[in-house]
């Protein structure tokens, strides 16, 4: 598996769960989950390092930006009704990297467990990107792994 913290540009990952739900964006640019089919083509997600050294401890996993190829919307951390929510703002992956300080709303902690990988966010620590089991609903924040949501993802290099 690459660790996307040895890159010096940006990685690309098509992101596929164990029910082999695809990551797409709809109409309202928002990152929805969808069993994977011919008709449906997934987003490819950008990655890039972290490079604020004060945050990078050496610890376990990789701190990483995550934008959508081709756009310039990154996965972002904020609060709706005072409840952390996972969304897309308009940003470049690039202007990310090359801050000197973390931009935590940004930033998500890469870990891999077994062959699946998980993204923690770093605003909002213990909350963890998730999808449904149901088709078709939106890619969120959940604190819940392993119940209604699935955290562990497949994170396969672009082809």
């Amino acid at each position: 598996m690459v660790n996307p913290q040895t890159q010096g540009s940006p990685g690309s990952y098509i992101i596929r769960d164990i029910q082999q739900m695809v990551w797409v964006l709809n109409e309202y640019n928002s990152l929805i989950a969808v069993p994977c089919t011919r008709d449906d083509k997934p987003v490819s997600i950008l990655t890039m390092p972290c490079t604020d050294t004060e945050l990078n401890d050496g610890g376990e996993g990789s701190l990483i930006y995550m934008g959508v190829k081709g756009m310039d919307l990154c996965l972002y951390c904020g609060e709706v009704e005072n409840y952390p929510t996972l969304q897309l703002e308009e940003e470049n992956i690039m202007d990310l990297y090359k801050e000197k300080t973390a931009q935590k709303p940004f930033l998500f902690l890469h870990c891999t467990e077994g062959s699946t990988s998980t993204f923690q966010s770093v605003a909002y620590p213990g909350w963890f990107i998730a999808d449904s089991s149901e088709g078709h609903q939106p890619v969120t924040l959940t604190q819940e792994r392993g119940k209604t949501y699935t955290t562990n993802f497949y994170f396969d290099p672009e082809k």
